[in-house]
């Protein structure tokens, strides 16, 4: 967990298997037990174009939390090309998750999430760090870094909506179930900040300049 990797692959396991839990939890109970088990996993991972596009998102996002984690195994400076390799594959991974949520129908996410997320993997992958951007003031944090901190915005606060809405409905006396899914989500959202945060300043003459506690 010293670097970026464990922090990104944590939040993307934890965000699979309570989706996964609550997709089979939800499954019907009967004499066909396992088959609604099958069938739930099936539609949780294939269910539709929208589900297939996040599955594999996800599976070049965890190859892409393997890159970083490899990129600073070392003891004293993270492997910048291993480490681009970790930006290039997360900014697949976030095209793929744009495609995923524009097919399920949240075309702000979509744009957020997916697109400003990719623009600033994409970014750090090909702009080295101490070369000047173009309109960005130098005295500024990266500004792909940034982007992607920034793409996480929009999807915590509808998240954050999301838990308002449930937490009234908890209180009027019906399952937990409906915080679990909002406050997993949140949990993800914290681990893969913390593992951007730890990304600025890679390749400078400070590294790791800004992290969190």
């Amino acid at each position: 967990m010293k670097g970026p990797g464990g922090y990104y692959n944590s939040g993307n396991a934890l965000g699979l298997i309570v989706g996964l839990a609550t997709q089979i939890a939800a499954a019907p109970v009967g004499p066909h037990e396992e088959s609604a088990v099958i069938a739930a996993v099936m539609d949780y991972f294939a269910g539709s174009h929208g589900t297939v596009a996040l599955t594999l998102a996800t599976l070049v996002f965890f190859c892409g939390g393997e890159a970083y984690h490899r990129a600073w195994a070392k003891p004293d400076v993270p492997d910048p090309t291993l480490n681009r390799l970790g930006d290039f594959l997360s900014g697949l991974g976030a095209i793929g998750l744009g495609i995923a949520l524009l097919l399920l129908g949240d075309p702000l996410l979509a744009a957020t999430s997916g697109l400003l997320h990719a623009l600033g993997k994409f970014g750090s992958t090909f702009h080295r760090p101490g070369r000047p951007v173009p309109v960005w003031p130098t005295a500024w944090p990266d500004p792909f870094r940034s982007a992607v901190l920034a793409s996480r915005l929009p999807a915590v606060v509808a998240t954050t909506v999301a838990l308002g809405q449930a937490l009234p409905v908890v209180w009027s006396g019906e399952s937990f179930a409906a915080l679990i899914m909002p406050l997993t989500l949140l949990g993800c959202y914290l681990l893969w900040t913390k593992a951007d945060l730890l990304l600025f300043g890679v390749g400078s003459k400070v590294p790791r300049q800004i992290s969190t506690c």
